[in-house]
């Protein structure tokens, strides 16, 4: 195992929750969960509420240094919102782990401020990536708008009052036309996505601006049974919509179904989990690591 890290199992994690107050119960739960993933309010109390502890304290220490290096420039104090970046792959959980995220460092009285941007809406629009021949590699680090993305997290940083962000449409497939979310100085910033890890080659990249960094792992062929299981959920509801760009999937038989979702899995989301993705898992400050039944199993920190 890499030195670099400190590992923890589940118990031995479990215990750094110290004290601190479950503040959701089942219903917060359920309203945070994910399509197929089956976190419990014992899962959050055992492995997201001692995490929560981390960064409470973090956060604490990181506007402590704020202020200090404003006393010392003579200048007023400023906000300055901490980032995390929270990534993995398609269908790992990555999701719910942020909204969970939000929710209970939102009950932290020193930051109850707490908004989520997914780099979905940093996607380059579907007439764009058609045009570049690259549409059947969405989610590739080549399909965003990097230049965008990095814009929008510097901006965040610096404290700007308003920093808008491109909204994403899961059901258009597509970017959305003129539609943006306002990001309004939170105290914390959670950026969640599939490459935020990747590494810049001597330029600067999103994640030179994180404070903190997550990374949500399992083992591929869990991963890759997940994103069909939940494919085929989605075929029920989502793509049921004749609006839905997935539409055309909604009447296929279960095994072709099966047999389509196993091929985009195959030729995309396994190539870009292998290729893009998963070479940045070291570079986080914290490892989530999933057993077959979607629980944490392992958490690795990052020695300061």
């Amino acid at each position: 195992m890499n030195d670099r890290f400190l590992s923890f199992t589940h118990d031995e994690w479990a215990s750094l929750r110290a004290n601190t107050p479950m503040t959701l119960d089942e219903g917060d739960v359920e309203k945070l969960r994910g399509i197929n993933d089956r976190i419990s309010v014992d899962e959050v109390a055992v492995v997201y509420l001692p995490l929560s502890r981390l960064l409470n304290l973090y956060v604490t220490a990181s506007q402590g240094l704020y202020t200090v290096t404003d006393t010392f420039l003579g200048r007023p104090a400023a906000k300055v919102p901490y980032i995390i970046g929270v990534a993995g792959s398609v269908a790992v959980g990555k999701s719910t782990s942020s909204r969970v995220l939000q929710a209970l460092l939102s009950r932290w009285p020193a930051h109850p401020k707490v908004d989520i941007v997914t780099t979905d809406g940093f996607l380059f629009p579907n007439e764009v990536l058609q045009q570049r021949g690259i549409l059947d590699r969405k989610g590739f680090p080549e399909s965003y708008d990097q230049r965008a993305l990095l814009d929008f997290v510097a901006s965040v940083k610096s404290g700007h009052p308003e920093v808008q962000a491109p909204v994403y449409s899961h059901e258009a497939y597509d970017i959305i036309p003129g539609a943006t979310t306002t990001i309004g100085q939170p105290d914390i910033v959670i950026v969640e996505g599939l490459n935020v890890l990747q590494t810049g080659e001597g330029r600067l990249v999103v994640s030179d601006f994180f404070d903190f960094s997550l990374y949500v792992d399992a083992n591929e062929s869990d991963i890759r049974r997940w994103y069909v299981d939940r494919f085929m959920t989605l075929r029920e509801t989502l793509f049921r919509d004749p609006e839905s760009y997935f539409h055309r999937y909604a009447g296929l038989t279960d095994a072709d179904a099966l047999e389509v979702a196993a091929a985009i899995w195959d030729t995309v989301n396994g190539v870009n989990l292998k290729q893009n993705i998963l070479p940045t898992r070291e570079r986080a400050h914290l490892i989530l690591t999933k057993a077959a039944d979607h629980t944490v199993e392992q958490v690795r920190l990052r020695r300061i």
